[in-house]
């Protein structure tokens, strides 16, 4: 199993990364800031203008370290790719499930179904927090609709179906999401979930976290030797990595949410951290995005149980814990694919 390695995130603009040795040197303006031994690291992000030397592009190629280009409010740009890993058979056996439309169909029904369950649980757990919120039924209701989903993502359906149940799963799921949030109700409200671009905050703390989130699930299949291209609830795109999005899905709630949830109700970052542009987008600011960063960091260092490996995992390799499960289904050593179910 993969350790969980660091992921460097440079945020400063004007950074420039260069190879020393066996490090990474990090400079702004001509100013030494850090270095960093490469063998410590998983992956390096960079946002907003920060440029790279071709020497150390190469030297994360052939290390298998991950280099990923975002802009500065955190869209995805570009990453650099070494060799791929992994043998011919596994991808081409990748290939082939993902042509059988009722194979891709029952791996896509297990994938909605962890989803499905996993947003549940974010509202359960809610409500046990607020057990005297005004809210509370709605957000009873909204769990026992997902509830119904969930057992009628248990019977075989055609791929389109169960795209649609998981459409509707997530409507029920954000119909919702405002009443979990009690922090400063002025500065974070979410109505419905808008991504390209977010238009308030919340959503802003969204997209930025699923960005990170499908880095790393693209870094975790790639690892392993699968297409993170090629998926089974995502259709193919060119430029969208569909697979890396698929069990992006499951992961979402436990990683991604409960995280937003926390910063903001635990006051940690504030309204003032967030800038509205002409265009109405909304962004974070250099301070608080960095405090976002650091606590997705904190995030993926805590632990939990591990349903189907009955392993204690961090949370920060979950991504390659399904990765790795997928690759041993499609080779053909598992039954089938175990979704990742939070209890």
């Amino acid at each position: 199993m993969k350790r969980l390695t660091n992921t460097l995130y440079i945020t400063t603009q004007g950074s420039y990364l260069a190879r020393e040795g066996e490090t990474v040197k990090v400079r702004v303006k001509n100013d030494t800031k850090i270095r960093v031994p490469i063998h410590t690291l998983g992956n390096i992000i960079c946002f907003g203008q920060v440029s790279c030397s071709p020497f150390l592009m190469g030297l994360c190629a052939e290390r298998g370290v991950g280099l990923s280009f975002l802009s500065k409010q955190g869209r995805f740009l570009a990453r650099v790719q070494g060799p791929t890993n992994g043998n011919v058979l596994l991808r081409r056996a990748h290939y082939r499930l993902a042509e059988a439309e009722e194979a891709a169909a029952d791996i896509a029904r297990g994938i909605v179904a962890a989803k499905a369950a996993n947003c549940r649980n974010v509202l359960l757990r809610a409500q046990r927090d607020n057990p005297g919120s005004d809210h509370s039924a709605m957000i009873a209701q909204a769990a026992d609709k997902l509830k119904e989903r969930i057992k009628v993502l248990r019977h075989p359906m055609s791929l389109d179906a169960v795209r649609g149940v998981e459409g509707d799963s997530a409507r029920i799921y954000f119909g919702v999401f405002d009443h979990l949030i009690t922090g400063d109700k002025n500065a974070f409200y979410f109505r419905q979930r808008i991504r390209r671009p977010p238009l308030d905050n919340v959503n802003a703390l969204l997209s930025f976290l699923y960005t990170i989130l499908a880095h790393d699930v693209r870094s975790a299949l790639e690892s392993f030797g699968l297409d993170s291209a090629v998926g089974f609830l995502h259709c193919d795109r060119p430029g969208r990595p569909g697979l890396a999005l698929d069990l992006m899905e499951e992961l979402r709630p436990h990683v991604v949410d409960r995280l937003v949830l926390s910063l903001i109700n635990r006051r940690q970052i504030k309204g003032s951290g967030f800038q509205t542009t002409e265009s109405g987008a909304v962004h974070m600011n250099d301070e608080t995005r960095k405090e976002v960063i650091v606590a997705y960091q904190n995030r993926k260092q805590e632990t939990l149980e591990h349903p189907f490996l009955d392993e204690t995992v961090p949370i920060g390799l979950l991504p390659f814990v399904q990765a790795q499960l997928m690759a041993r289904f499609i080779r053909g050593e598992l039954d089938a694919y175990p979704p990742f179910f939070w209890r």
